[in-house]
């Protein structure tokens, strides 16, 4: 358990270092924000769901977990799914594949 502390606080340091270091994981970092406020402010006012709860059903669509305890239930709602799901899972996407290769740098650095 304390190796998984370890590295969690080792992982938290690497992205604040990379959002200060690289513009375009700043850029997706902001972007990806951006999304998740604005989603759960749209299905907090449109579906009336709690903030927890709208934030909480943005990131799993983001993430692809998908539990479906939380279903869009009005027309528009299902529309600025679409968009939503779309967008914001090629955003998560860029951003996991940028943390990646920042970390694979930072690896090959410190060895040289």
């Amino acid at each position: 358990m304390i190796a998984f502390f370890i590295e969690l606080s080792v992982l938290i340091a690497r992205v604040g270092r990379d959002i200060r270091d690289d513009a375009q994981f700043r850029s997706l970092t902001f972007l990806l924000v951006v999304l998740l406020a604005a989603g759960t402010i749209f299905y907090w006012q449109v579906e009336n769901w709690s903030f927890v709860d709208s934030l909480y059903f943005c990131v799993m669509t983001i993430a692809t977990i998908g539990y479906g305890d939380f279903v869009p239930t009005k027309d528009i709602s299902k529309i600025f799914t679409i968009g939503y799901a779309i967008l914001g899972i090629a955003l998560f996407a860029s951003f996991v594949a940028r943390m990646l290769l920042l970390t694979m740098q930072g690896r090959a650095r410190r060895r040289d």
